[in-house]
């Protein structure tokens, strides 16, 4: 038996549920199919279970892809404010925290609940466990082959997300999707992710995992003040995960360890109001005293400062604002956040997010080629994207 609907969506994640209860609002009967257990698995798990929905201070800026200008008019015309509104009218309590970034003051659930009630609302028939087999293109509408029989749709919209964080049922779906029906993808690779260390910068800091610091991150152009963490394997934290986006093993990464000062002529004020207090006292009071000492006994010298002339003053001073540390790589798409690259943007209309190849096939969220910053912007890319499809799938 076949299952007939309006519009079909693959992935019942953020995007995908956004397309879909926009649709069924417009009294287009809406399925979504899902092939985990689940519904909204990265929404549970973001923000630490308070899920980071938002930024208020989202601009296209906050974005990588190789066509720029593509997210300018979803992000545009579903803004932050509009999501607000939405989580305002369900009476789910949120707050600020940092640079824009919004959460629940209680949890992730709330907001899946709040899409998952707009859907039943709307009409929305959710499938979960459901596998996808095969797609094809028939007539003026798609059949789609799935665990739980045939399903034949007018429109179908991909909202299948990337490949990071396999567990949480990332896949390589939408990329087949993609490819079959002719569209090109760009390089994929993990974003928003942890650097490992390896040989002897690992080894310089073992021992450490778990101290963290404010530092600046810098890598092409791109720069970010903010928390590092070192882990068993490396680096961490926002300040790491944001400039991952942006860097590529064996590319320089510079990472300031006190932002914001003029490292040398602090050491040197230090030097004359200090001569007897050895470096590594001297920095305990800037970043954590076992992270100085490690720094001063591989990298900057372990000696009072009445002892470092102005070559060496010059040399640790060089080190602290350009921490010369060499990554030899990612921790892959196991712990990523999202996925860089994917649906090149120049096979999609901008405004609905429809296919330029196939009528009444749309790609949306992580699955293309449009990758947010952290901190609520990748999920701002999924309301604003899911939107623009459901308003006229």
């Amino acid at each position: 038996m076949t299952i007939s609907c309006d519009v079909l969506v693959i992935g019942a994640g953020a995007a995908g549920l956004m397309c879909a209860l926009t649709a069924g609002q417009r009294g287009r009967r809406v399925r979504v199919v899902e092939r985990s257990n689940k519904p909204g698995k990265k929404i549970l798990m973001s923000g630490g279970g308070r899920c980071n929905f938002t930024n208020t201070g989202t601009t296209p800026a906050n974005f990588i892809s190789a066509n720029p200008h593509f997210c300018k008019s979803a992000l545009a015309r579903y803004t932050p404010a509009d999501f607000i509104d939405l989580v305002d009218r369900h009476g789910i309590a949120w707050h600020e925290k940092e640079l824009g970034q919004l959460f629940c003051d209680e949890s992730s659930k709330l907001i899946l609940r709040m899409l998952l009630d707009e859907c039943a609302d709307a009409g929305v028939d959710i499938s979960l466990d459901c596998r996808v087999d095969a797609v094809a293109h028939e007539g003026e509408g798609f059949l789609v082959d799935t665990a739980q029989g045939r399903i034949a749709a007018q429109s179908l919209v991909v909202a299948t997300g990337g490949l990071s964080i396999p567990t949480l049922g990332g896949s390589g779906l939408g990329y087949a999707l993609a490819r079959q029906f002719g569209h090109e993808l760009l390089p994929t690779r993990a974003g928003l992710v942890p650097l490992v260390l390896t040989g002897t910068h690992s080894e310089r800091l073992d021992g450490l995992s778990g101290l963290a610091l404010e530092v600046e991150t810098t890598s092409r152009g791109q720069s970010f003040r903010n928390a590092m963490l070192v882990t068993h394997r490396g680096l961490s934290g926002p300040a790491i995960l944001q400039v991952s986006s942006y860097w590529e093993p064996g590319e320089a990464l510079a990472i300031d360890l006190l932002p914001g000062v003029d490292a040398l002529a602090f050491l040197r004020e230090q030097r004359a109001a200090r001569p007897d207090s050895e470096l590594r006292t001297v920095l305990a009071e800037r970043m954590p005293k076992r992270f100085a000492q490690r720094l001063c006994e591989h990298w900057l010298g372990d000696r009072p400062m009445k002892q470092f002339d102005e070559p060496m003053l010059a040399h640790a001073a060089a080190a602290l604002s350009a921490w010369p540390v060499v990554a030899s790589g990612t921790e892959g798409y196991r712990t990523a956040e999202v996925t860089l690259g994917g649906v090149d943007t120049h096979g999609l209309s901008s405004s609905t997010m429809m296919s330029r190849k196939v009528p009444g096939l749309y790609f949306i969220g992580e699955v293309v080629d449009v990758t947010g910053w952290l901190g609520g912007y990748n999920f701002q890319w999924a309301w604003a994207s899911g939107r623009a499809a459901g308003e006229v799938a």
